[in-house]
């Protein structure tokens, strides 16, 4: 007998959300044995890995440990983690044939590109049964009778269980909105307030000037404030300062606040500026800058900061002790930073004291599951963000 209408439509798992956790949840899920369809509002599945990593996607890395996560729980993803590991994905990624290399820092990168993760996780759904349906807006969300019940652009359909994969609103062009916020506070849920994170930093007009020659140049640097640091490459844009020290240091500014770059982080520069004037005591300080930084940011910092190209003999210790000071402690006060549009992840989020760490189901409302970034969770630059992604949408898909 051919199956009815509302038979057709019913589901064990409904997943909104074809990004990275979404993809990966659902296929977990069909393997369970569970009916399960994938939903996504736009045109093509892992539309953020395809960009991801300059076309070939940092898919994880391989020194993940919860501390590389920021949330209101530090505590939430441990189980996560520990119960899916990188070391489980890379197996899956070998499985797949998927050649891969490992960067700097373990960020883990495909050899190729990013289509063949997305190839794989599409492949792994189709293996496992999953039904993927893309072009379908979902309008409504209702519960009743321990069913779920969605109105969409494409008819309705009823579950069981509802995993929401709706990720954050990072990169509005890649079809980001806040659909998943907005399903959780439906069931009662409080979102930590949301901001964009792992960002470019934007400058006031006056630096922005300053800088302005500068675009293009990347130094090695530590970037530090009060909480952390991170020793990785800063680049100079037209707009501001960007490269990974910034985009990681990013994550832990709030706006009004200023933090600290070291710009000779492997050197003493009083001890060397004291050595050099002993041994060329006639090289000017703009020579020497020279030798440590490119041209143009030797000139700028001599500029920015009113030093006089004098003769290392003729600087006293004070002024050294500045030059070292200002070099090891460079302050940088952001006018902000570009926002959605450019960052790669959402801070804040769905409240993780409200889920289970171990389920990813709502402690609130049963069979409603919350995976990858739309929960307050979110990993450093290095590929920590995808693991989220993997580890989250496992458990869940082991549990719906």
């Amino acid at each position: 007998m051919p199956q009815s209408p509302q038979c057709k439509n019913s589901y064990d798992v409904i997943v909104i959300g074809a990004g990275a956790a979404g993809l990966m949840c659902a296929a977990t899920a069909a393997y369970q044995g569970k009916r399960t369809l994938l939903l996504d509002h736009g045109k093509q599945a892992g539309r953020k890995i395809l960009i991801s990593g300059g076309g070939r996607s940092n898919f994880t890395n391989m020194y993940t440990t919860p501390e590389n996560f920021i949330s209101g729980n530090p505590h939430f993803c441990k189980s996560a983690l520990s119960r899916y590991t990188q070391w489980d994905f890379i197996a899956m990624v070998d499985k797949h044939g998927i050649p891969w290399h490992e960067k700097t820092l373990g960020q883990l990168f495909c050899d190729d590109s990013a289509k063949d993760l997305v190839r794989m996780l599409v492949k792994e759904c189709q293996l496992a049964g999953t039904t993927v349906q893309l072009r379908t807006e979902v309008l409504n969300v209702a519960y009743a009778n321990e069913q779920y019940k969605l109105e969409t652009s494409q008819g309705d359909y009823t579950c069981g269980k509802l995993v929401i994969a709706t990720g954050g609103l990072s990169m509005p062009k890649l079809g980001a909105t806040p659909f998943g916020y907005k399903i959780a506070e439906q069931f009662g849920h409080k979102i930590e307030p949301v901001r964009a994170g792992l960002v470019p930093f934007t400058m006031h007009d006056k630096e922005k000037e300053q800088f302005a020659e500068l675009a293009g140049l990347s130094v090695d640097v530590v970037a530090e404030n009060d909480r952390i640091g991170f020793p990785e490459a800063m680049l100079f844009t037209h707009r501001g300062l960007s490269g990974p020290a910034m985009l990681q240091i990013s994550s832990y500014w709030y706006p009004g606040e200023a933090f600290s770059v070291n710009l000779r982080p492997n050197a003493n520069v009083l001890a060397e500026l004291q050595s050099t004037r002993q041994q060329r005591p006639k090289l000017g300080l703009y020579g020497l800058l020279q030798q440590w930084f490119p041209k143009r940011l030797a000139q700028t910092l001599c500029d920015q900061q009113g030093w006089k190209n004098k003769n290392l003999a003729d600087h006293s210790n004070a002024e050294f002790e500045h030059i070292a000071h200002t070099l090891e402690h460079w302050q940088v006060k952001p006018n902000g930073t570009e926002g959605y549009r450019t960052a790669e992840v959402t801070l804040g989020g769905v409240n993780v004291n409200e889920v289970s760490s171990k389920t990813m189901e709502s402690k609130l409302q049963p069979g409603l599951f919350f995976i990858g970034e739309v929960l307050d969770v979110t990993g450093w630059l290095g590929g920590y963000n995808f693991q989220w992604a993997w580890s989250s949408a496992w458990v869940a898909g082991q549990s719906v």
